[in-house]
């Protein structure tokens, strides 16, 4: 998952979509579908391995807690529906921008599908966040996952659900910045270290 929103939204929507400039992001879009369809198709593949992680999750944190760790699958199959809606709009902004004659009222449309891609998944990922707040709750309280990972789950959830509060209420730019700068290396490091502590050694715990 990780590699592909590197892909589809740091790699493909960073480089079309630029804020505040609806005809240059029309026309990087228009002159790039491919590219952009590849974007659509990498969130379609992050939204069914969101399923099975939540699934995944279920199994794995239900001998620890199995109310919250129903909770937080719950959650998290909460959070790929609304991911599921945001895309929908990209494949609205991939409509209009397929041989479409261009005018004002056309590029303002993409404009609106597009930020409410970026709000609808925001509001998803505040979701993400309560989530992950229980994931890291529940690791906590155990004695195999390592203290310091389920630490900075929790921490990565606080960022996840201070930084898209901020984006759903349309607070300053600047603060949401100053927000991701102090929460950015938890919520890799927390979401990346607890991956690969359950690759290489989660699949040994019991209880």
């Amino acid at each position: 998952m990780a590699i592909v929103a590197g892909f589809s939204y740091g790699y493909v929507h960073g480089n079309l979509v630029v804020p505040g400039d609806v005809s240059t992001t029309y026309h990087n879009i228009a002159s790039s579908i491919m590219l952009f369809k590849a974007e659509i198709v990498g969130w379609i593949i992050i939204l069914i391995l969101d399923v099975i992680v939540a699934w995944s999750f279920y199994i794995f944190l239900k001998p620890f807690n199995p109310e919250l760790a129903l909770l937080a699958s719950w959650l998290r199959l909460t959070y790929a529906t609304i991911l599921g809606i945001g895309i929908l709009n990209l494949v609205f902004v991939l409509q209009l921008s397929n041989n479409v004659p261009v005018t004002d009222q056309l590029q303002e449309n993409i404009t609106f599908y597009l930020e409410a891609f970026e709000i609808i998944w925001a509001v998803g990922l505040i979701v993400f966040g309560l989530h992950l707040f229980i994931v890291g709750w529940i690791a906590f309280q155990t004695k195999s996952i390592p203290k310091i990972i389920s630490v900075l789950l929790v921490i990565a959830a606080i960022g996840y659900l201070g930084i898209h509060l901020c984006k759903v209420i349309l607070i300053d730019q600047n603060i949401i910045t100053t927000i991701e700068l102090i929460f950015n290396v938890p919520m890799i490091v927390g979401e990346l270290g607890f991956g690969l502590w359950l690759l290489f050694k989660g699949g040994r715990v019991i209880k």
